[in-house]
């Protein structure tokens, strides 16, 4: 077949998803990229299968404001092919140095983000206090917790240090802790409308946050890029990187009194939801993996971006919306993350992940500063350094720093510019204990529907639904 014959292909199955516009940027991209392969264009024939809007964004590039897969060997590089099992309806494969995007499935279709949610919470107000100071919780900042949410168990009328909330947020998506940390931002519509300035500064045009937990709410849309720019933003953040990396750790429970009569407060073990990061019945933990949050509800599905290291590289993936829920979400990044380092160096990028505004040229930082955001400057928390704070307990599982800091070199390639934004050391290497998932034994592994782990009935202290958010009454969490 003739190379002008398969774009006229390709332009037919653009017009008859997208219109006349679509196109014409079919027709003009195999010429824009000054001879570069064209990207190979898949849109689904599944009967009944959503699509993706007409018009989706370009940032970061034509490519992936088009519809189906976005992919560009390298002439003669002997590319590896995309996996066949992926059913996800969003995805990205993106270097987190870099920012090159390695390949990409309906990247700026805006979908139900669910817990993933949290990253950007998560980003936006981390930099607003240190991880000791105190508050004490009222019964008026969880009122407003959905059905169903889940939790990380925080009661009314104790004390919790900022820490523990986060620890809440990222381990368990405790969607109470989310709510805590709100309110001592000023209270929801605050923190939301904050979360969208935030947004909108990182270049993630294609998100709205209703609800900051993540929590089913009309309007509430991120994609696979959005969630991505997100992750690579937090990760500039020395604590965003500690949390999403740890495995384990303590959270404080009720005042109870002991056999001496005086007043103790106990203690319960808290689990990372992130799969890759622990490990699952028919899923091992993912070699490298730092990070950073997954999510479901009934709207949204699972949902999930991850980071890991191989060697020097840095990868992030996000998948959205997979045919099946459970652990399918892990296995599919984990599949997206192996298929990205065999492909490194042997595909044309289909696009990039854009700095952020501020972000310009120059030497970075490697700071709780929200990156080109001299607000920031003296919000900076008090609390300890990464390297100086408490590490997950019980050692196995303990993601390491093995990265040394970096500069990401963005728009590399076909994009024409080159700006640099730091990546500073990133906690990686994540494993579970050797020889099982950390969640338990080989001979009796935590499972989903288990005890303690997303979705269901904690039989801990916190007596709530725990980790990735749970369906509730209404089909929410």
């Amino acid at each position: 077949m003739s190379k002008s014959h398969s774009v006229n292909i390709r332009a037919r199955r653009v017009r008859s998803a997208r219109g006349p516009r679509a196109a014409i940027a079919a027709l003009l991209v195999p010429f824009l990229l000054a001879g570069s392969p064209a990207a190979a264009l898949t849109v689904s024939e599944k009967p009944g299968e959503p699509r993706p809007p007409a018009g989706m964004s370009t940032v970061g590039g034509e490519l992936l404001g088009l519809p189906g897969v976005q992919i560009r060997p390298r002439s003669g590089a002997d590319a590896p092919e995309l996996p066949d099992s992926i059913t996800s309806r969003s995805w990205i494969v993106a270097d987190a140095e870099t920012g090159e995007v390695l390949a990409a499935k309906n990247a700026h279709w805006p979908l139900a983000p669910a817990s993933t949610l949290k990253m950007l919470f998560a980003d936006t107000l981390l930099p607003k206090f240190g991880e000791d100071e105190v508050h004490r919780v009222t019964r008026e900042e969880l009122a407003g917790v959905g059905p169903g949410s889940s939790m990380v168990g925080i009661k009314e009328g104790l004390t919790y240090t900022v820490r523990d909330l986060w620890l809440g947020v990222f381990l368990r998506s405790g969607n109470d802790a989310v709510h805590v940390l709100s309110a001592m931002n000023g209270g929801i519509d605050k923190t939301v409308r904050e979360m969208n300035e935030h947004a909108r500064v990182l270049g993630a045009d294609d998100t709205r946050v209703v609800s900051p937990d993540g929590y089913d709410a009309e309007g509430q849309v991120s994609s696979a890029y959005d969630l991505t720019l997100i992750a690579r933003s937090g990760m500039q953040k020395p604590k965003f990187r500690e949390y999403a990396a740890t495995v384990r750790a303590q959270f404080p429970g009720e005042v109870k009194k002991g056999k001496d009569g005086k007043k103790k407060r106990e203690t319960f073990e808290i689990q990372n939801t992130n799969r890759l990061l622990t490990g699952d019945v028919g899923l091992e933990p993912y070699d490298g993996i730092a990070g950073v949050k997954n999510g479901y509800t009934s709207k949204a599905g699972s949902t999930f971006t991850g980071v890991a290291q191989r060697g020097d590289r840095v990868l992030l993936v996000t998948a959205m919306h997979p045919e099946e829920n459970g652990v399918r979400v892990y296995k599919e990044t984990a599949e997206l993350l192996d298929w990205g380092f065999d492909a490194a160096g042997k595909v044309v990028p289909v696009g990039e992940l854009v700095p952020p505004d501020g972000a310009g040229s120059g030497e970075g930082k490697n700071s709780d500063d929200r990156p080109g955001d001299p607000a920031d400057a003296g919000a900076r928390p008090d609390g300890h350094t990464a390297a100086g704070a408490q590490r997950p307990s019980g050692g196995a599982g303990t993601a390491l720093l093995v990265v040394a800091a970096v500069l990401a070199v963005l728009g590399a390639g076909a994009w024409g510019v080159h700006r640099r934004w730091p990546l500073p050391a990133l906690p990686g290497r994540g494993r579970g204990t050797p020889g099982g998932s950390v969640l338990g034994s080989r001979g009796k592994p935590d499972r989903p529907g288990a005890p303690g782990t997303a979705g269901e009935p904690a039989g801990g202290p916190a007596g709530k639904n725990g980790g990735e958010a749970a369906d509730g009454p209404d089909g929410k969490a």
